[in-house]
């Protein structure tokens, strides 16, 4: 192999000092010895992307290249810091003098520079997420909306539909039609708040997250000196996760490449799931059109995974047609095939999970190294039970525990009222889910209901009335509405049926209005009501939430190390982890991949890219179960059709265990 030396200007110097030939493989070598241009690094799963963009920033510096003139943009701080530490400790020189960090510490220092050019002061104050949501709420009540009988969005969706549009480079009248069709009859109301929330942001000198990136791109746009000025500050710059940059963050990148195109981005097409907050897979796919003459380097070098594991995702991944065609090729070797497990329904699969959990346990895998992955918050009801029941300690990533939810919680109030008329917290809850009806109404509206003799009856009767305010009374009219329904003799002994209800009439609208993913806490409460076609009342399903809130998986010790606890996670939160053993639960069509991206086959692709990275979580032991059989009501089971990504893969692939 060639031994690379440095070209000074005054002449040849001597070797590195870092062993570049013996520390990085071939692939890596290649990358981190290009000389320059634009280039395009599609970085496998555990093929070492950060040791190569650390390893190449060096090769930089040990070129002579001035650390002031690098630019590194990461996706965390946090990863920019560890980076340029470890490239200080390499080459013993200043790394801390590169510009290192998210695109929005970036636009922060250009904007405190150079923000003048387009009438923002140095000065500005930096609104975090909360800062935001509280200006959006405030501008809200000023205009009017809050106090309407008709729900009207809340701040934080309102802030999610703001951010996502400029994220994704659309009008926010276009992403409404598009992602929020309950909300088009008010869209120009919509629009009115987005108004007065720039209005606001403008006279106090105040700027969002989103303003740091929209409002450097409007200055390098229209300020040609600011923009040739960093294109020549700047010899290289070097962008980590790039397939998971959305459009303005791509615009931005074109505008600050440097004059002499040493613009290298590196990233996984294969590993681009997060569209849903922004991430423009098109970014990666079109970089070799958008940036002339780049050379796009493939790592494919796996140090994480068996060869079994690699082989059943490397299969999986090539029925994507849109792609940088690949194949990872392990290091390690040995390894057991990955298991295919069909389970009756959801409790077999987590009666499996459960005692294979504890299998591994006693074989010496700690539990921190164990993973229960899958495509949605819900779809962990019956594991969390299941664990809790066997005393597995465990933590949650995707969320808090199923039913310490708001949502839940919210919803189950309903039926607590039912059975118990004087639950004061219950009914505050609910009365507050309500339009126009605040803490100070639902505290008088209850006292009002305590005083009588029969709190339910009373509740629902028109005595109630004198203690709501005119404004108030058609919407405390729909509560009497779902009270009435849920005292029946069917609702009481049909807890599933009371939870749809309560859903149907009252929260999804509340939800759609409150939460920036409504639709996915939707499908939380579908679950739940599914959870509850197990009980034959509504007493008896409230008695076993009581026992399951009290017990806590976490009580329980796993040996001398208490920390030791499983991992749940959804997918997306699994991104750039590995554990030693991973089961990806619930796949079955319409759950994994899910029935929201089956409609095109871009959101297919995403899916099976998902279920990709899913897979290549595991370095040693991979399971992927799915339930057979669904309940539907609370009598009817349905056969659940598996998932087209297991369907798809050769047989050879894996091996079937049986549950019995």
């Amino acid at each position: 192999m060639k031994k690379y030396v440095i070209h000074r200007r005054d002449g040849e110097g001597p070797a590195y000092q870092i062993p570049y030939e013996s520390d990085l493989n071939e692939e890596q070598l290649k990358v981190v010895m290009e000389p320059g241009g634009p280039m395009l690094v599609i970085a496998g799963a555990g093929s070492g992307k950060t040791r190569t963009l650390t390893y190449r920033v060096a090769r930089l510096l040990e070129d002579g290249v001035d650390p002031a003139r690098i630019l590194l943009l990461t996706f965390t701080n946090k990863a920019a810091r560890e980076m340029l530490n470890r490239v200080q400790s390499l080459t013993r020189i200043d790394g801390l003098r590169l510009w290192g960090g998210t695109f929005h510490h970036v636009g922060n220092l250009v904007l405190r520079r150079h923000g003048r050019a387009i009438g923002v002061e140095p000065g500005f104050t930096i609104l975090d997420a909360e800062d935001s949501r509280d200006l959006m709420g405030a501008c809200i009540v000023e205009l009017g909306f809050a106090e309407r009988a008709v729900r009207f969005p809340k701040a934080d969706v309102l802030q999610d539909i703001h951010s996502l549009a400029v994220d994704m480079q659309i009008t926010p009248d276009q992403l409404i039609r598009e992602r929020h069709q309950q909300f088009v009859e008010m869209a120009g109301d919509i629009l009115l708040v987005f108004e007065r929330y720039r209005e606001r942001k403008l006279k106090d000198a105040l700027v969002d997250f989103d303003d740091l990136l929209l409002l450097w791109k409007r200055l390098l746009e229209e300020h040609a000196e600011v923009r040739d000025f960093y294109r020549q500050r700047f010899q290289h710059v070097l962008v980590d996760e790039y397939q998971d940059t959305n459009a303005l963050q791509a615009d931005l990148l074109y505008l600050m490449a440097p004059q002499g195109g040493n613009l290298m981005v590196v990233g996984d097409d294969a590993q681009s799931i997060y569209s849903f907050r922004g991430a423009n897979f098109a970014n990666i796919m079109d970089f070799p059109q958008r940036f002339e003459g780049a050379r796009v380097f493939y790592l494919e070098t796996n140090y994480r995974s068996f060869p079994p594991v690699l082989a059943l995702a490397n299969a999986s991944i090539k029925h994507n047609y849109r792609q940088y065609p690949k194949s990872l090729h392990p290091v390690r070797e040995g390894g057991q095939s990955p298991s295919v497990v069909p389970c009756r329904d959801v409790y077999q699969q987590a009666d499996f999970v459960a005692h294979r959990v504890l299998d591994l346990r006693d074989e010496g895998v700690p539990l921190n190294d164990i993973a229960v992955l899958y495509r949605s918050h819900f779809q962990s009801l019956e594991i969390q039970l299941k664990l809790t029941e066997m005393g597995i300690p465990y933590e949650i990533r995707s969320g808090v525990r199923f039913f310490e939810q708001r949502h839940i919680k919210d919803v189950v109030a309903f039926l607590r009222i039912t059975v118990n008329p004087r639950d004061e917290l219950a009914w505050r809850r609910c009365l507050k889910l309500y339009p126009t009806v605040g803490e100070k109404l639902a505290s008088k509206i209850y006292a009002a209901i305590a005083a009588s003799r029969d709190p339910l009856g009373f509740a629902v009767s028109e005595a109630v009335l004198p203690a709501v305010p005119p404004r108030s009374r058609g919407v405390y009219g729909e509560f009497q509405k779902v009270l009435r329904l849920l005292v029946t003799p069917e609702m009481q002994t049909g807890p599933s049926e009371a939870i749809r209800t309560v859903v149907e009439t009252t929260y999804r609208e509340y939800a759609l209005a409150t939460f920036p993913n409504g639709s996915v806490r939707l499908d939380d409460l579908e679950e739940l009501a599914q959870f509850a076609s197990r009980y034959a009342s509504i007493t008896a399903f409230l008695e076993e939430l009581s026992l399951l809130s009290e017990l806590s998986g976490q009580d329980v010790a796993a040996g001398e190390d208490e920390r030791e606890m499983l991992v749940l996670s959804t997918v997306h939160q699994a991104k750039g982890l590995e554990w030693s053993a991973v089961f990806v639960i619930s796949l079955a069509d319409g759950l994994f991949p899910s029935f929201r991206s089956t409609g095109t086959e871009e959101g297919v692709e995403e899916e099976r890219r998902l279920f990709y990275v899913a897979c290549t979580r595991a370095r040693d032991e991979l399971h992927l179960c799915y339930p057979q059989w669904s309940k539907e009501g609370s009598w009817r089971n349905t056969v659940q059709r598996t998932s087209r990504f297991l369907a798809e893969l050769d047989p050879d692939l894996y091996e079937v265990w049986t549950v019995e």
